[in-house]
């Protein structure tokens, strides 16, 4: 499989494409700055399944760095004051650092259900709940670029599990465990599609949940109106 100089340098290019056809197509160039900086480290995300090493530390490293900073907006659409935002930005810090990343290192098995299409897209929705802001174009674009990177490296371990030797491709038998929709541990995948389908429940009354705390959006309550938003938003693109 690739390692994880390759990994982060395919995500990287990746990510600086991203930014760039975003810039194009007019998004603000610090959106742009993030997204390509997300579509980067997220090359990582999926070796949050690995036993140890480089790959595991960084990502770890990374999550409890960026998704406590991604949040800080949702706790003020929340009406928190700042030290109840400093105090919430820890705790979820200490979460994610000591109680998500154990769970992963005790319960997951590298190549697992973590590495396969309904990782990615959990990984996009989460990033698109963590991202919260008034603007669902600039939601979508940032979940979009954790996306993206989550699935280059899922498509290069796949890459690398084909060999070219002469004259004939030889296939690993580690080829078809990263891109895939199913894997052997029934636990495992019934988990993945459970937090996939918590995650999409969240996504939809996300703005409905937030008038719990007072907070009225500027934009469309549901995700089918916010598609529509974006549809709409990227038809008037493309006619530009």
């Amino acid at each position: 499989m690739a390692d994880f100089k390759t990994h982060m340098t395919v995500s990287t290019i990746a990510g600086a494409l991203y930014g760039l056809g975003g810039y194009q197509s007019g998004m603000p160039i610090e959106s742009c700055i993030i997204g390509s900086a997300l579509c980067s480290v997220s090359g990582m995300l999926p070796d949050l399944d690995s036993d140890s090493g480089i790959p595991l530390r960084e990502a770890v490293a990374f999550s409890c760095a960026i998704i406590p900073m991604l949040m800080v907006e949702r706790f003020r659409r929340m009406g928190l004051s700042h030290e109840v935002m400093v105090v919430s930005t820890i705790v979820v810090y200490f979460l994610l650092r000591f109680v998500i990343a154990e769970l992963f290192r005790r319960y997951t098995v590298h190549r697992g259900m973590w590495h396969s299409l309904p990782a990615a897209i959990s990984v996009a929705i989460f990033a698109f709940l963590a991202a919260s802001c008034d603007n669902i174009s600039l939601r979508l674009f940032k979940s979009v670029a954790v996306f993206v990177g989550f699935m280059s490296h899922i498509l290069l371990d796949e890459i690398w599990s084909v060999e070219f030797r002469r004259g004939r491709y030889r296939y690993k038998h580690s080829f078809g465990t990263a891109l895939k929709l199913w894997g052997n541990s029934l636990p495992a995948n019934l988990f993945i599609y459970a937090l996939l389908t918590v995650l999409v429940g969240l996504a939809y009354s996300d703005e409905g949940l937030m008038g719990y705390f007072g907070y009225q959006a500027a934009q469309p309550a549901t995700a089918a109106q916010w598609l529509q938003s974006f549809q709409e938003h990227t038809m008037q693109m493309f006619k530009r």
